[in-house]
């Protein structure tokens, strides 16, 4: 069976949404990113499904296709992934190698599970990611931790009954102060 990855950029308080342009701690544009290009780069090559909900979709849409001088691989891996956006609006994905998923979420995430391959990663997608812990569907959480607390805004984990029981699988530091913490969902 496949596994089921959720990958976010998350602060030290545990926020996961972007409003506050949190993603560039002060100074890391001057730092080496080349182990963090590598590790997501690892992780890549470790999964050929991407799952993703409709607004994170649509943002990643509107702007990965257009990126011609990408040096990160990013580009090159959403274009040839398979793709499955969760949208009960989404008619056309306008983008190749997507497929738009309208049944229940965790029918639909189980089934992409019990098909062979290799891991299916969700990233962003907030709604979609707490529907997916909610369901018990999470097998892995690989967080890229960043050194900055804002405060407010959406968490990854907003009700800690859902989440059940976390095995630490690896922590990996990187030049910029972002620590990649790896949990094995138990």
């Amino acid at each position: 069976m496949r596994k089921l990855v959720v990958t976010e950029n998350i602060t030290l308080d545990g926020v996961i949404d972007a409003a506050a342009d949190w993603f560039s701690p002060a100074g890391a544009e001057d730092v080496d990113q080349s182990d963090v290009v590598e590790a997501i780069a690892e992780h890549s090559a470790a999964a050929d499904a991407f799952l993703v909900g409709r607004v994170t979709f649509e943002q990643m849409r509107g702007y990965w296709p257009k990126q011609t001088d990408d040096t990160t691989g990013v580009t090159a891996y959403l274009d040839s992934v398979a793709k499955y956006v969760v949208s009960g609006t989404l008619t056309e994905p306008g983008w190749a190698h997507t497929t738009v998923l309208r049944g229940p979420v965790a029918e639909e995430v189980a089934r992409l599970k019990s098909a062979p391959g290799k891991d299916i990663v969700t990233t962003g997608s907030m709604r979609l990611v707490h529907a997916l812990i909610a369901a018990g569907l999470v097998d892995e959480y690989r967080l890229f931790v960043f050194p900055v607390v804002v405060g407010r805004g959406t968490r990854l984990f907003e009700d800690a009954a859902t989440v059940g029981g976390l095995a630490l699988a690896e922590v990996r530091p990187f030049r910029s102060g972002v620590v990649l913490m790896r949990y094995q969902a138990s």
